[in-house]
């Protein structure tokens, strides 16, 4: 299967061990999936090995499935990683609602078809708030849950920061042509100081498109900044959250501000709190392999 830019969408799954120092036979066979949750909406999904899933993992807005890949590389377990509506090659939605409510509707029926006994949920940014609701709403669904750089206060805090405390996430709501993939990877590795610059080339021809007329684009909705929501009631989906919870944190993010990590913690005081050095707000593509090592400590293999 290709992935947009005309490349085999798993051939850079070579990369991806060499950067980690991986033997090529050591990553897990994986192929792409689809889902539908209703309404002719197709959720896309990534199956990585071939025996029952043990780990679901949500990415960020304007992220895609591919964002975890050298998580679940270093991590070797069997999992699917989910594209969220309009993101990815999962169906957008006519109204253009792709906040975490309408998400984690979509996100529980993948899970219950493709990995119900899963030990545990791991989702940033977008995809931790999507957890929230889902814990909160299907708490059978979610047996463990590692949130990635988020509390309900973070898009609060994103209107507040400056361009380059905002990383890649300012991106989605720039330009949308572009005459050239470089052009577009260009801004990306400008954006992501803390990763290697083929790495980030590589998440962009993931994340790409190209148009009828030679120029390129994201392949996510453009709407998807704006079609979210308010995230406040998720302040309430926190505080019921009945199974063991971990908050990872990117030491350099400014997404989880002292006063909303204050917040969570008063509302879950049992929630475990991590804090990845070196990591910015994508504490998976920053510090996989810390991550990795979180994520295998709080959800051990049964």
């Amino acid at each position: 299967m290709t992935d947009g830019t005309g490349n085999d969408e798993f051939g850079s799954l070579g990369e991806v061990a060499a950067e980690l120092g991986l033997e090529q036979a050591a990553i897990k066979q994986v192929a792409r999936h689809s889902v539908e949750v209703g309404g002719h909406q197709q959720v896309s999904v990534l199956v990585w090995g071939e025996t029952e899933p043990e780990l679901v993992f949500l990415h960020g807005g304007g992220q895609n499935a591919h964002t975890w890949d050298l998580v679940l590389a270093a991590l070797g377990r069997p999992a699917i990683a989910i594209d969220l509506p309009g993101h990815g090659h999962s169906s957008w939605r006519e109204n253009r609602d792709y906040g975490p409510g309408t998400n984690a509707l979509a996100v529980a029926q993948v899970i219950s078809e493709l990995a119900p006994a899963a030990a545990g949920v791991i989702g940033m940014s977008l995809g931790g708030l999507t957890l929230i609701r889902l814990g909160a709403t299907r708490p059978e669904l979610v047996r463990r849950a590692v949130i990635v750089d988020v509390t309900p206060g973070s898009a609060a805090a994103h209107a507040r920061m400056s361009r380059t405390e905002r990383g890649t996430t300012q991106l989605i709501s720039e330009h949308r042509s572009f005459a050239s993939l470089d052009e577009m990877a260009g801004l990306a590795v400008q954006a992501s100081p803390r990763r290697p610059a083929a790495a980030v080339r590589r998440g962009v021809r993931h994340n790409t498109r190209q148009l009828p007329d030679g120029t390129w684009t994201w392949r996510y909705d453009p709407q998807i900044g704006s079609a979210q929501g308010s995230h406040g009631t998720l302040w309430d989906d926190l505080s019921r959250l009945s199974m063991p919870v971990m908050l990872v944190r990117g030491g350099d993010s400014a997404f989880v501000t002292a006063q909303d990590l204050a917040r969570a913690t008063a509302s879950l005081p049992a929630m475990r709190v991590e804090v990845v050095p070196g990591a910015g707000h994508a504490v998976q593509s920053d510090q996989p392999l810390a991550l990795a090592a979180l994520i295998t400590e709080f959800v051990p293999s049964a």
